[in-house]
């Protein structure tokens, strides 16, 4: 099979792909269509069967591995597939990881890491609450290691939670040296507990989508209620402690529209918020111009950062 990064406009492609998403819908003419969503561990594609009906395209559904055949083209300055046949993939066809985006960083590296983070860590509470979580829940800690940090935007492949979880505690580290205001041991925590509730907002691969708690609470109060409920199973924990280090969940993402419950009272929540965005928005400028396979200097209008990016020349 050839990966999605491979294809250009104008490629016949014949192969075997996840199919992500299937939606059926009906054109302005009243014909019926399928809108799917092709998926390998190089990205997504948009897919079209203009007409689901005819001979050659056979029943499948989402999150089935299908073989297609179709023509590869360009809508609205997108690539898409336009579906000529398609059949459903037998177990032993294919490879499921040639299908999962996954972590170019190890993961059993990027673990040791997190756990020599926590044993710097010098407040018993603090320390007790982490290990309790990273270490004892091996049941949250696998599910940890699994899960992306996003649907979509950043770090939407597996292990991308914790690659985006070490990434934000590196950049605190960097700032609880810079700057003495900020309490370390707090600051730390704070980063290594920012997204744990990502692991219940969004499921598992291969569907990595909003779960009914995700939809209701989202993941900074789900976050929010496990540091609550880990907190009490630890003795004595100290109220003011418990109430700094949700606060700073809480406040991760600075402002009230972009999701924050709470703007940032504490410094350590200012630099968690920064932390945050740095990586998630430098992950984002990353994967975009990797997309792009450095075909263009100029990329184009992104809502997120609201410019038209450009690719940084040799001087």
């Amino acid at each position: 099979m050839r990966f999605i990064n491979e294809l250009h406009e104008g490629d016949r492609i014949s192969g075997i792909y996840l199919c992500k998403q299937k939606q059926s819908a009906v054109t302005k003419n009243g014909k019926p269509y399928d809108s799917i969503i092709l998926q390998d561990k190089t990205g997504v594609l948009d897919g079209k069967i203009w007409d689901p009906n005819s001979l050659g395209i056979d029943e499948f559904d989402a999150l089935d591995y299908i073989e297609i055949m179709g023509d590869v083209t360009s809508f609205a300055g997108a690539m898409q597939v336009n579906i000529k046949r398609v059949r459903k993939a037998g177990e032993g066809e294919y490879d499921p990881a040639d299908y999962l985006p996954v972590s170019e960083n190890s993961a059993d590296d990027m673990y040791r890491q997190l756990l020599d983070v926590i044993g710097t860590i010098q407040n018993p509470y603090l320390s007790a609450l982490l290990k309790k979580l990273f270490v004892e829940d091996r049941n949250f800690l696998k599910s940890f290691q699994e899960h992306s940090a996003a649907k979509t935007v950043h770090h939407g492949f597996i292990g991308g939670l914790m690659e985006h979880t070490l990434s934000v505690t590196r950049l605190c580290e960097y700032m609880a040296g810079a700057y003495p205001l900020l309490k370390r041991d707090l600051l730390i925590t704070a980063a290594l507990l920012h997204d744990v509730g990502k692991t219940k907002e969004l499921s598992p691969f291969p569907l990595n989508d909003y779960t009914d708690e995700g939809q209701l609470l989202g993941h900074i109060v789900i976050g929010a209620q496990m540091i609550h409920d880990l907190a009490k199973e630890i003795p004595d924990f100290p109220e003011t402690l418990e109430n700094q280090l949700i606060h700073c969940i809480l406040a991760h993402h600075g402002e009230l529209e972009f999701g924050s419950p709470k703007k940032p009272a504490l410094a350590e929540a200012v630099a968690l918020n920064l932390a945050d965005n740095t990586d998630a928005r430098m992950e984002t400028l990353t994967e975009i111009f990797a997309a792009d396979k450095g075909k263009k200097e100029w990329l184009g209008y992104n809502r997120l950062f609201e410019s038209n990016l450009r690719r940084t020349g040799d001087v």
